[in-house]
């Protein structure tokens, strides 16, 4: 694979990043460039004033663009919000000619069968994921191609998302001159950025959480069978810092970023953080003991729900892995330990790793959606320009990369 440059557009509910890569001909990611604004228009990661989505994504592309060199003329774009649901599906098909093997016109034409579903008109099918195979009754199959059958069956995970949302997405990145190459759900593309292939293979569930909500997706054996979206984030953590602390918004999110901790007995009784306020006096002292008890009021409630999203699909005993916690809230002092006492599993924080580059600002939990759009343009173009499936190290990656079907913008 030659040089290509490749770019991650991730709009968020309280910022907007753009990132520029070059891809080496060893399949590494180099970053070039990187832009971040604040987002505006959107509400739980959905589009609300497409003029002011307008103006932050193109300010965010055009700071990415001056520090790489690089004029984007494409991305790749993450898509999430409430209007996000799922369904596992089933595909069976005859095999034409049982003396020669499965090949991979055989497995696009199962797929093809699993997107055979209920959907309504307003709903469009973004991802088919194919879970595992199954060849004359011999179930659990990782990748059919080569081998013998008169009968494929897939099971497949279907995800699909609001028509409506999906327009205003896309009118607002073309308004802002950048063409879609492909949607990718946000929680899918994180999963290339902070999952372990190991963790997969055991049960894991990755938890991205965000400004305005907080994805999940869940795998047993190496294969999704859930995903989600719950309505609180970090959003929703400085909202109730602005309502206990009388505090406009800017003091609020200061506080939670720089002295936020979920854990209150980990903090001294005697320590006291200075803060705006509304009212005649504009600063006061507080007991950063108080700001962790409000904190941590929400977030065991936000754990209690992701257990009730997770055994929504699965169980949570069928993950031996845990849980990965990742987004811009996962940075909260005491996250993992208070999700462990909750949810009584293992629980880390994600972290991208393995870039070069300009790729500092970007060893942060809140950056995982745009790198692993990165990752998953990287190996989508690698799988057009290649047949070579052993450069690809992760299975569950290279099986989602290589024949997942990707909703592509008409």
């Amino acid at each position: 694979m030659k040089k290509s440059i490749i770019t991650a557009l991730d709009i968020g509910t309280t910022k907007i990043s753009a990132v520029v890569a070059e891809v080496s001909e060893e399949f590494e990611l180099k970053i070039l460039g990187v832009g971040i604004g604040p987002s505006s228009g959107l509400i739980k990661g959905v589009i609300t004033n497409i003029p002011a989505a307008i103006e932050a994504i193109s300010s965010a592309i055009e700071r990415a663009e001056k520090t790489s060199g690089i004029t984007i003329e494409s991305a790749y774009v993450g898509i999430a919000g409430p209007h996000i649901s799922s369904l596992n599906s089933q595909g069976i098909i005859a095999v034409a000619d049982t003396q020669n093997p499965i090949t991979e016109q055989d497995v696009t034409r199962a797929i093809e069968s699993a997107r055979i579903v209920h959907v309504p008109n307003n709903r469009e099918i973004i991802h088919v994921v194919p879970r595992f195979y199954t060849l004359d009754g011999q179930d659990q199959v990782v990748d059919p191609v080569g081998m013998f059958a008169s009968r494929l069956d897939v099971d497949a995970h279907v995800i699909t998302a609001s028509s409506s949302s999906i327009n205003n997405l896309i009118q607002c990145i073309e308004g802002a001159g950048v063409q879609v190459e492909s949607l990718v759900l946000d929680q899918l593309a994180s999963t290339e950025a902070v999952i372990e292939h190991e963790e997969l293979q055991h049960g894991v569930a990755l938890c991205d959480i965000g400004g305005g909500t907080t994805d999940i997706s869940v795998y047993v054996d190496g294969n999704i069978c859930h995903t989600g979206v719950i309505e609180v984030g970090g959003s929703l953590m400085t909202r109730d810092l602005i309502a206990a602390l009388k505090a406009p918004h800017y003091s609020a999110e200061h506080i939670k970023r720089e002295y936020g901790h979920v854990i209150p007995s980990m903090i001294e009784a005697s320590e006291l953080i200075e803060l705006d306020s509304f009212g005649m006096e504009s600063k006061k002292a507080i007991e950063r003991r108080y700001v962790a008890e409000i904190l941590q009021q929400r977030c065991e409630e936000l754990f209690e729900m992701i257990r009730a999203e997770i055994n929504r699909g699965s169980s949570t005993q069928m993950l031996s892995a845990g849980i990965v916690l990742t987004g811009g809230a996962a940075k909260i002092q005491g996250m993992e330990l208070l999700g462990e006492t909750v949810l009584d599993m293992p629980v880390r924080v994600g972290l991208p790793k393995n870039l070069a580059g300009l790729s500092d600002i970007l060893h942060d939990p809140a950056y995982s959606t745009s790198v692993g759009l990165l990752r998953w343009a990287m190996r989508e173009n690698a799988l057009l320009t290649s047949n070579k499936p052993g450069q690809f190290t992760n299975n569950f990656v290279k099986k989602i990369a290589s024949i997942m079907k990707i909703w592509q913008p008409q």
